[in-house]
């Protein structure tokens, strides 16, 4: 097997048996990494190189971002859910100008915004994971009341009776 296809091979392996939390990180790390790729192609000599490259790399960052959008549960999300659509819809915007443009600063800057948001993401999954990790607390332990410590019988000796007392004596 080729090292290309073992790489694939473990890539597949990594997406099939990942959380959908990890999946989420994944996709930002390849949209940050095909927006690096169209930016180095700004070094390119070859316009034709440098346009194939560049376009490639765009148009599978936005496949990623749509994705990214698609994939949100408006039910769940809530208002966080809203913005990551609007900022999505933004991303999408921005390079589709970047695109039609050559505009390698549009990239940097979404690139730049990917990277945060991927950040915040895998804190977030950091943070959860080690939640989950902690044992739970432990039920607190019932503290019983002390128990009453027995009081000692008095103890008397028998009242001497008239002079037949049979009872122990250390005299004798």
């Amino acid at each position: 097997m080729s090292s290309a296809n073992k790489l694939n091979a473990y890539r597949v392996a990594a997406v099939n048996t990942s959380s959908a939390e990890n999946l989420v990180v994944m996709l930002y790390d390849g949209a940050i990494r095909f927006l690096g790729i169209a930016i180095k192609a700004f070094d390119r000599e070859d316009p034709l190189d440098f346009n194939f490259t560049v376009h490639e790399n765009i148009t599978r960052t936005q496949a990623i971002i749509r994705e990214l959008n698609r994939s949100l549960d408006p039910e769940k999300a809530g208002e966080l859910g809203d913005h990551l659509v609007n900022l999505y819809d933004y991303f999408d915007t921005r390079l589709q100008e970047a695109n039609m443009q050559k505009n390698k600063e549009i990239i940097e800057e979404i690139r730049t915004l990917l990277t945060e948001l991927r950040d915040a993401w895998n804190e977030s999954l950091n943070q959860l994971n080690e939640a989950s990790a902690l044992p739970a607390e432990p039920a607190p332990v019932p503290v019983a009341a002390p128990a009453p410590v027995a009081k000692p019988l008095p103890v008397t000796a028998p009242a001497p009776s008239s002079g037949d007392y049979t009872g122990l004596s250390l005299m004798g």
